[in-house]
């Protein structure tokens, strides 16, 4: 069970016993599952189980419960990833950028990366090639700072998932 001396520490790894693992693989796949069938389904009874997943919550490991929409259906067909280079590699420049990009709904993804020319990596989906234009001209390309832009196109998602591997 999750130690509550070892949430309470922010970057550490916590150890997990394997209820734990498996509430969490099955909580990642299906966040909606009743108290009951979750116990049902790892073998423990539901007031444990529920003290379990409280546990998980404070300590940070369950951090939200969201329901994953369907892009095509809601008419956005077009996903972007797009290499940001910036001008100055300070703190401040990295703020500003961040907080920016942070406010924009079509950027699903913001990286900070290494080992490519540019500085962040961004996902962002969109309607059409149209509405892609609008965005990295009248917002991207106008945050201060931002001096290089390449984008690349998802033509098909060969691998999309949610869940983080939980060994």
């Amino acid at each position: 069970m999750v130690n509550s001396t070892t949430a309470t520490q922010t970057d550490a790894r916590i150890e997990l016993d394997r209820f734990d693992r498996q509430i969490l693989s099955i909580l990642q796949e299906d966040g909606r599952i009743s108290n009951q069938d979750l116990a049902d389904r790892i073998g423990l009874s539901p007031s444990p189980v529920l003290r379990r997943v409280r546990a998980l919550e404070e300590a940070g490991l369950i951090r939200a419960y969201r329901a994953l929409c369907d892009a095509k259906k809601l008419g956005l067909t077009l996903t972007a990833l797009i290499h940001i280079s910036m001008d100055r590699h300070t703190p401040e420049r990295f703020e500003n950028f961040e907080r920016k990009i942070s406010d924009l709904p079509e950027i699903m993804e913001c990286l900070l990366i290494t080992g490519q020319s540019a500085d962040y990596q961004l996902k962002a989906v969109v309607q059409d090639m149209d509405a892609y234009q609008i965005l990295l001209l009248n917002k991207i390309t106008r945050i201060e700072g931002v001096t290089g832009v390449q984008s690349s196109f998802v033509m098909r998602r060969v691998v999309d998932k949610t869940a983080l591997p939980i060994s």
